[in-house]
């Protein structure tokens, strides 16, 4: 019997922009965005990147077909292209909501966006192919959700090219924030996502950038390990996790960068494929 306080998170893809696997990641993985949370006996999946394949693999293993729902910051290619991969998707009798909070206030729907992607001549088969009960829901990124009894998702829009949602799951008196895809600004804090993070026990960052990258990237929707140390300090964040490796950054660079950060924030750590964390 599952422990109805269990409240944990497992990476199943640490990368950002393009999935890098090969001999030279194997140590913090190289399949982007996929986060599996557990709140008790209850699954959270974030973003649907290449890592969300293999959790949907280990799910029939080892519990067989589950009810899930899934939770998107944007609709960049990096955080969807698992999805007509996730086992779960193609077992009839599952009821699957896929949830996006960045395409309402444009005037876009979830539905059309990974129509569009899984379509020819991209993709064979359209969404249509799916057998389980997969359904699009679009909010705006600032409400507060309650996907399941116990469990809310707080929301904030975050700033990145065509937009992205940041979110916290408040759970068993608990918290873990997911903000990732999104630009620091040069001169203050992002005062949406402090205060969706304020407190929060574990953060998950966008760190794809040292500082000195940055420079050669403004622009391009994301931030920095040593804006991470900052907004965690201001927030008073509890345990700091850098997140959305760069592709180009190898085991090696991430071990550096690892020992940086730990020296700036004690207790900061790095996202690794397969590690489970608890608040």
């Amino acid at each position: 019997m599952a422990d109805s306080s269990q409240f944990s998170v497992t990476f199943w893809g640490t990368r950002g922009s393009i999935a890098c696997a090969g001999p030279q990641t194997v140590k913090y993985g190289g399949n982007t965005s996929c986060l599996e949370v557990m709140c008790g006996s209850k699954r959270l999946v974030f973003d649907a990147g290449s890592g969300l394949p293999m959790l949907g693999r280990k799910i029939l293993e080892t519990e067989g077909p589950r009810h899930t729902q899934v939770f998107l910051t944007h609709t960049h290619l990096d955080h969807i292209i698992g999805m007509p991969f996730f086992a779960l998707f193609h077992i009839p009798g599952l009821n699957i909501p896929v949830h996006a909070g960045h395409l309402k206030p444009i005037g876009m729907s979830l539905h059309d966006v990974l129509s569009d992607m899984m379509r020819a001549p991209l993709f064979p088969v359209p969404p249509e192919i799916f057998g389980a009960n997969v359904s699009f829901v679009d909010f705006e990124a600032g409400e507060t959700l309650n996907p399941l009894p116990d469990i809310e998702l707080q929301t904030a829009p975050l700033n990145h090219p065509n937009g992205a949602c940041g979110y916290r799951v408040n759970f068993d008196g608990r918290s873990i924030a997911y903000i990732t895809d999104t630009e620091h600004y040069p001169d203050r804090i992002d005062e949406r996502v402090a205060a969706l993070v304020a407190d929060a026990d574990i953060l998950i960052y966008d760190a794809t950038y040292t500082d000195e990258e940055y420079e050669r990237f403004v622009g391009f929707g994301h931030s920095t390990w040593q804006e991470a140390v900052k907004l965690s300090d201001a927030a008073g964040v509890k345990q700091l996790v850098l997140f959305h490796h760069d592709p180009s950054h190898t085991d090696d660079m991430m071990d550096a960068i690892a020992a940086d950060a730990e020296a700036a924030r004690p207790g900061t750590i790095v996202a690794r494929e397969g590690m489970t964390l608890s608040p």
